[in-house]
């Protein structure tokens, strides 16, 4: 097996399965038109500062996935700083239980451990990959109480089987406190906080059965939860998994619904594909937004509770790679969406793909971003998608912040699919990643090298970035649909109005449609996956493969890019030509404190076995490197408790440990 294909062959497998009140969009909106304002426009306040909301994490704690519900990833913590941080080490560990319901059956694997904890008033509160909630002691990691749903009984869920992300935290502030979370068996949950026992009084006996609440009839065994629910106010929304590989045109739609927090009681749906006479609908042509489905929020979403909105990113529609059953641009596939979050009544939208045929899925929350350009104060958010770009708009109303342009892009060739003659490109900030599989970005370390990929190039459909997939030859993706970005996001400092986003590019993906078995689907063309092999098995494109890239959104510009990882610069073909690192296959999940920004790495495929690197989030410049005991598989968060500072990150999982490592100073 080549050295490529040795460090990215695990990261394949798990890319390749990554891949609206009942109230719809009003008819008769004037601002119901996708955010398409008059050059470098957009809503902005001169005279005032905006009321920050998007300031972190507050008071040591880490009550949301993100931190905040603007998923800034951010804490201003600094008692672990530049001057300190070598001199961190592991405080506690955390067994998951996960881990003997393993061993007892192995078919039961929860893969890796993805979920984020919270900690919130004194308790730490995590959520094992079998959907297993426990509360700890945020000094020690001992347990205070623990929930088990059962959900490691019975069949492998869809899509990525047994996975989550995290969970929320809700209180009255008069003694009501309650943990909300979602499972792979499509079912939202409400725990009593203090006791782990759940809320009688919340749906049925604690429990929402999330397929009942859809408006078309749903096979439950297609849909599942990866993401914390968000609790906005009294109000939890959740978004949903739905199987990504159907056979069938007829899937269950995208919809997000919202539930009362005490309750359990439905209180608002937001419809996708939109129903007949809504905004959106005449997007879907030939009736197929009656039969469409996927088009889901299948990731982390953020809110501005000032502003009452939340912040939806929506997901690709059946099927991602062929788009003849459903004609149009399919609204609201691929946008990010604002809600009132008490109502569900649409407020605004921008559509980041047109027809999407390359699975380029919203992968996760926007940050939410107060900012001032040239001299004026924007409400704004950060969105990082699959392409490598960086979207940022003016959250109230979803215009550019810096011009957005429709550039024309390659048409497809395939019977009976209809192709956007153009795609959204923003002008600022810069693509963070290569795009596009042009001879310009293939590997070219040395002549050789160069030439081999040339040759190899040939093999496949090449051109440049939005070349649809074809019939009979492979077309690469580059960034394939595991980024660029990814779930992992990116982190905004609220104090310097800098972003951190981790991507991806060593990936690329290669697509063909294929005719399917006509006895057993109804779609016209299926796809098949692959990988786009280089020369001497090194990738067929040069790097970074992956890396961090600072930028600031008071310019648009990027500060500084840091690689991830040596990558392959110890191959045979490359080890005497000095190269500086290259990035390395996995995944990275970034954090920032006061000082610091906290790079935690998946890689070591072939890599250095490097998990953290604290960066100095001014310069990029690395200023402590170590290994953990297990290689990180979370966005890490970081908290205050007994005057101690902690970074804690869930580990392992798969085919290792599951656990959650704590850091402090001795």
């Amino acid at each position: 097996m080549s050295f490529f294909y040795r460090m990215a062959g695990t990261v394949f497998t798990a890319l390749f399965l990554i891949s609206c009140s009942e109230s719809t969009p009003p008819d008769d909106a004037a601002s119901a038109t996708e955010a398409a304002p008059e050059e470098g426009a957009s809503a902005t306040t001169e005279d005032a500062a905006p009321e920050a909301i998007t300031e972190g994490a507050q008071n040591g704690e880490w009550p949301n996935y993100g931190g905040d519900l603007g998923s800034t990833k951010y804490s201003a913590l600094d008692q672990i700083n530049k001057d300190n941080v070598k001199d961190l080490t592991v405080a506690w560990r955390w067994d998951s239980p996960d881990n003997a319901i393993k061993a007892e059956n192995p078919r039961s694997n929860p893969g890796a451990y993805k979920a984020t904890p919270i900690m919130v008033d004194g308790t730490m509160y995590a959520v094992t990959g079998f959907s297993i909630v426990v509360a700890l002691n945020p000094e020690t990691g001992e347990e205070k109480w623990r929930y088990d749903p059962k959900v490691h009984e019975g069949r492998r869920p869809t899509n990525l089987g047994f996975n989550t992300r995290g969970l929320c935290y809700w209180t009255d502030g008069e003694g009501d406190e309650r943990i909300v979370f979602a499972t792979n068996r499509a079912k939202l949950y409400s725990l009593n906080a203090k006791t782990g026992e759940p809320i009688a009084s919340f749906g049925d006996n604690g429990i929402v059965n999330m397929p009942d609440q859809y408006r078309r009839k749903v096979d439950a065994r297609v849909m599942s939860n990866v993401a914390p629910p968000l609790v906005v106010n009294d109000t939890i929304v959740l978004g949903m998994v739905i199987f990504d590989g159907p056979t069938m045109k007829e899937m269950p739609p995208g919809d997000v619904h919202a539930f009362d927090v005490r309750t359990g009681a439905k209180k608002w749906a937001f419809k996708n594909p939109p129903e007949k006479d809504h905004l959106g609908h005449d997007t879907w042509k030939n009736g197929s937004a009656e039969y469409s489905g996927n088009a889901n929020v299948w990731t982390m979403m953020s809110a501005d509770p000032e502003l009452g909105l939340v912040y939806l990113p929506f997901g690709t529609p059946t099927n991602d790679w062929y788009g003849g059953h459903r004609l149009g641009n399919n609204l609201f596939a691929e946008s990010i969406v604002a809600v009132n979050a008490d109502t569900g009544e649409y407020v605004w939208h921008f559509q980041h793909v047109h027809h999407g045929l390359w699975d380029y899925d919203i992968p996760c929350a926007p940050a939410l971003a107060d900012i001032k350009v040239d001299g004026k104060n924007i409400k704004a958010l950060a969105q990082l998608t699959k392409q490598g770009f960086v979207w940022v708009l003016d959250r109230t109303n979803g215009k550019p912040v810096w011009p957005i342009e429709e550039r024309s892009v390659p048409a497809s060739d395939v019977p009976g699919e209809e192709t956007s003659p153009t795609q959204p490109f923003p002008t600022k900030p810069a693509p963070l990643t290569l795009q596009g599989a042009l001879e310009e970005n293939l590997i070219d370390y040395t002549p050789e090298l160069k030439a081999e990929a040339k040759e190899l190039l040939q093999k496949y459909n090449p051109g440049p970035f939005y070349t649809p997939p074809k019939v009979g030859k492979p077309t690469i993706f580059l960034p394939g649909w595991g980024g660029g970005g990814n779930w992992t996001g990116l982190a905004f400092d609220p104090e310097t109005d800098m972003i951190y986003a981790p991507v991806m590019s060593g990936m690329p993906m290669t697509m063909t449609l294929n005719e399917p078995d006509k006895t057993r689907s109804n779609l016209n063309y299926v796809g098949r996956p692959g990988q786009a092999g280089g020369p001497q098995g090194l990738p067929l494109f040069k790097g970074p493969y992956a890396n961090v890239t600072a930028v600031d959104l008071k310019t648009g510009d990027h500060s500084w890019v840091l690689p991830i990882g040596d990558g392959p610069i110890e191959h045979p073909a490359l080890k005497d030509l000095n190269l500086p690192p290259l990035g390395g296959f996995g995944f990275n999940f970034v954090t920032l404190t006061k000082e610091l920004l906290f790079v935690f790495s998946s890689g070591g495929r072939g890599d250095d076995a490097t998990h953290l690197r604290a960066v100095d989030k001014a310069s990029g410049e690395v200023v402590y490197e170590m290994s953990l005991p297990a290689a990180p598989s979370a966005t890490p968060m970081t908290y205050m408790s007994g005057g101690k500072q902690y970074i804690v990150v869930a580990c392992g999982g798969g085919r290792s440990s599951a656990e959650l490592i704590a850091l402090a100073l001795p």
